[in-house]
This record gives structure tokens, sequence and C-alpha cells, in this order.
């Protein structure tokens, strides 16, 4: 079935392939149909699991907030996929998804057997900077609840963080931007008020004490996540950093190549070493 409810929140998800599952979560304006260009490479060694997040894509947008935070929302992945079968999974999570597949990496070590985050970060690591990130949320979130999702996508598509996208054509510019309209701005409001960077913890203390092997992927035209990555290697030295070359923000979209070769290198590699246990 495409649809799992987990304490009455209706989850979308998209299973492809076959193999050791493989869990994909989106970045903020996405959807399961971020990762479907990928689903057939994937799907050769990896039983994927794409899964629409709270208030993106065809979810429910919860009416309790703290239904998108990433307590909540770790708790239902877990559950999702012991539904589906699976007690231990691999988790592939971009931007917004790689900051919640790192909570669930640190929350439930046990239950994600390898870890790859593309341009994610562990949070802001004051409390300063989190208030001050989740006053522009929330400024943000009564601009697309004012505005509506159309004026807010061309907003979002002009941010300096994805100037490297202007490079893609103009059939995966209109792809891209469609995709973000699917989405409400019921769903996007709540989502950055509840699971924006600012209302996330800060994962930096306690980023020594992952375990799971991890991947963390950042574009070399991306200075900013580049050197979050390197300060995640100082803090965990045994992380994996790689950069992909002429990619920025969105990697698996503006090197797709690259990207699904990086992660699933390593994806097979840490299941080759798990089957040899």
């Amino acid at each position: 079935m495409p649809f799992n409810t987990i304490n009455g929140l209706r989850y979308f998800l998209q299973r492809e392939g076959v193999g050791p599952p493989l869990l994909l979560l989106h970045g903020f304006t996405g959807s399961h149909a971020s990762w479907t260009p990928f689903l057939t490479a994937f799907g050769t060694r990896f039983a994927t699991v794409a899964v629409d997040l709270p208030g993106h894509g065809r979810s429910d947008v919860p009416a309790d907030l703290s239904r998108f935070g990433h307590d909540a929302v770790s708790a239902d992945l877990v559950t999702i996929m012991e539904h589906l079968g699976y007690q231990q999974f691999a988790t592939l999570g971009y931007s917004m998804g790689g900051r919640l597949a790192l909570a669930l990496a640190l929350g439930y070590p046990h239950k994600v057997s390898a870890l790859v985050l593309e341009s994610a970060s562990p949070g802001l690591p004051t409390d300063a900077e989190r208030r001050a990130r989740r006053r522009q949320d929330e400024a943000l979130a009564r601009q697309i609840e004012a505005e509506g999702v159309g004026n807010f996508v061309r907003h979002w598509e002009g941010l300096p963080l994805f100037a490297s996208q202007q490079g893609l054509t103009g059939g995966q510019r209109a792809a891209l931007r469609q995709q973000r309209l699917r989405n409400s701005a019921a769903g996007l409001a709540g989502s950055l008020r509840a699971a924006g960077t600012g209302s996330q913890p800060s994962y930096w203390g306690v980023l020594a004490q992952l375990t799971v092997p991890t991947l963390l992927l950042t574009g070399a035209l991306d200075s900013k996540y580049c050197a979050i990555a390197r300060k995640m290697k100082t803090a965990n030295p045994g992380l994996t950093v790689r950069q992909v070359e002429a990619a920025g923000h969105c990697i698996h979209l503006e090197q797709p190549l690259r990207f699904q070769r990086a992660a699933l290198d390593f994806l097979i590699r840490q299941e080759q070493r798990h089957a040899d246990c």
C-alpha cells in the first residue's frame, strides 16, 4: 500500500527495488519524487522506501506542530520501516531530510545500518542563533500563508543557496518548480515552524557519539556546507567526507551521476561489510 498511517498521521511512500532496505528522505519543498531518477539504479541493490515527510507531497499536514518535529517523525519512520518488515535499514537524506536522517541515526543507532547525508548539518550551535533562525522561519511561514505557495517558490528559487542551479536546463528547473508547487501553504508553514533549522535541536554536542557508518556529501560550489562537513569531521573523525565537483547544494539534481555513484559506492561497501560480520 502507498500509505502508512502512524498514530493518526498518514504518510505516503513509494517502494521500489529488491535487496536490503534503503530509506530516502527529501528536502524542504520536495517529496518522494525527488528520488525518482535514482530508483532504477538504487533498486538494483536495495529495496528503496521514499517517504513524503509531514506537510509535503501526499502525506498529511498534522494539526499538532509537534508531529513535524524530529523526535516524532523519527519514531514514525522507525514504525513505518518495521511495518514493512525491516528491523534495520540504511538511510539517505538531503538537506532537511539529512538533518532528520541524522536525528534518526542518533536516536535509533541500532536501526540505521548506514547513513548518507547530502548537504546536511547538525543544526545551529547556540541558543541565540536558533532563536534568530526561528524568527526568520516564522516570518517566512507567515509569508507563505499570506501570499501562497507560488510566490514563496519564486522567493525560494532566488536564494543564493541555489544559485548554482542556474546551470540546469529549462526543463529541469520547470520540473523542480512543479514539484515544489504541489505542496500546500499549511504544510510548508508547519514544517518551517516545527522542523526548520531554528526548531531543530543542536546535534553538535552529541556528534561524537554517532557510530553509524556515515558519508557526508557536499557540493564543491556550496562553500557553507563544505565548511560544515569539515567541522563535523573534526567533531567525529570516523565520518567520511566527499565533495562532488561542479555541484552546489542540491548535488543529486546538479550532478546526478556523480551523486548516484558516490552514494551507491558507499552504501554497497557498508552493506558488504555488514554481510561479512
